[in-house]
């Protein structure tokens, strides 16, 4: 058998393991409790009891009710509705019209309507219920005195069924919602990841392309009149393209680390490739490696930005930082779009890092220069957190295209 096989199957009995995991009991648990009601039934069916046809529609009607609300306590929507309350109260009146009545086994009838109780009330409403009809039906089986079971022996028994019923319901009812929000997680984790991946691939590829296009063409426009120049750039267009796989593999193991110096370089090359001239100047302290991590992001972001979008004859980058807080500015002498984003904001790539900066305690403003041209400014903590799962670059959303 393949390994996909052996891998699919596995996967299906994990499934079927998961789905025979006990769950809350269903409302059909609660019917054979009926039982209790035999003698009654046995002394009606005898002819023990006075006015068989009241007894006997009276216990018909209690079973019916007692049915109907079971099924509607296992569902929260009915359970909270005032027709279950209706039928609880309905249930009540014949259990105390059948044991004032009748008494003898026909008390029996005050457990079963505790447990219905349970499945319907709940917090206070449910501790007054039960302590009143345990009252009620030690009070009754003391005045009628033909109890089948002692009157401490009924109205404890009464309590306790609602009570553990009511419990062991809830409890169900939690466990259950734990399993869903585990299984909520898990899948916002995984989609967490994709998204991650989507985006930190989307964003190496739309770089990497980028330099590739703007080298290929200078190629084409040396090659007629410089062969070794175009070669040059040829040779730059492979050296990209095995960096940018080198890249996707560690995106894809999630351990790709950045380096600001690194895209500090790659964006020399990439802006005197596409004719705009780069200037770098930085100064202050080292920076941490996810400070580091995340201004490369900037850089890459913002060169994508300027050799695709602007018409830029010059491109700055400055890196000011001090011992708390670290700037990187990135200027360019470009067209102003005809619709300026909101600072901070921008195209879906500076979203992104918009995004990004905060979670680490930074931020990023974007938008046309006083001088012209466009400015993209990120402020970090000179020791900014990474985010979870990442040792280098964050992995709850990457830049795209700006």
């Amino acid at each position: 058998m393949s390994r996909n096989g052996r891998a699919a199957r596995k996967e299906r009995r994990r499934l079927r393991k998961e789905g025979r995991r006990p769950g809350p009991p269903g409302p059909y648990a609660l019917l054979p409790w009926l039982l209790m009601g035999l003698g009654s039934f046995s002394n009606l069916f005898q002819g023990e009891t006075p006015n068989p046809w009241i007894g006997g529609i009276g216990l018909f009607a209690f079973n019916s009710l007692y049915i109907s609300v079971v099924f509607r306590g296992f569902v929260k929507e009915k359970r909270e509705s005032p027709v279950s309350y209706v039928l609880l109260g309905a249930m009540a009146v014949i259990t105390f019209g059948l044991a004032i009545g009748y008494g003898g086994s026909w008390l029996l009838y005050f457990p079963l309507l505790s447990l219905a109780c349970g499945t319907i009330l709940r917090h206070r409403w449910l501790a007054a219920g039960l302590l009143g009809l345990a009252v009620a039906a030690c009070l009754i089986a003391v005045w009628r005195d033909d109890s089948t079971s002692t009157p401490w022996t009924l109205g404890y028994g009464t309590f306790i069924s609602g009570a553990v019923t009511a419990a062991i319901l809830t409890l169900s009812e939690t466990v259950m919602e734990l399993r869903s929000t585990r299984q909520e997680l898990a899948r916002t984790a995984v989609e967490k990841e994709r998204l991650r991946f989507s985006r930190d691939l989307h964003d190496l590829l739309g770089h990497t392309l980028s330099v590739i296009v703007v080298k290929s063409e200078a190629a084409r426009r040396l090659a007629p009149r410089d062969m070794d120049a175009a070669l040059s750039q040829v040779a730059d267009i492979e050296s990209v393209g095995r960096q940018a796989l080198t890249e996707i593999r560690e995106a894809v193991t999630g351990y790709r680390e950045g380096s600001l110096a690194t895209e500090l370089d790659r964006a020399r090359s990439a802006l005197t490739a596409a004719g705009i001239e780069p200037s770098v100047r930085r100064s202050g302290p080292p920076l941490a490696p996810q400070t580091e991590a995340l201004l490369g992001w900037v850089v890459r972001e913002a060169v994508t930005n300027v050799v695709r979008h602007s018409t830029a004859t010059t491109c700055a980058f400055v890196v000011e930082g001090t011992s708390g807080r670290v700037r990187l500015t990135v200027t360019d002498d470009g067209r102003t779009p005809a619709a300026p984003p909101t600072p901070g904001i921008g195209g879906t790539g500076l979203k992104g890092l918009t995004e990004r900066l905060a979670v680490a305690g930074g931020s990023l403003e974007a938008g046309p220069g006083p001088a012209g041209g466009f400015v993209v400014t990120a402020e970090l903590p000179a020791d900014a957190p990474g985010e979870p799962g990442a040792p280098g670059a964050p992995k709850d959303g990457a830049a795209g295209d700006g």
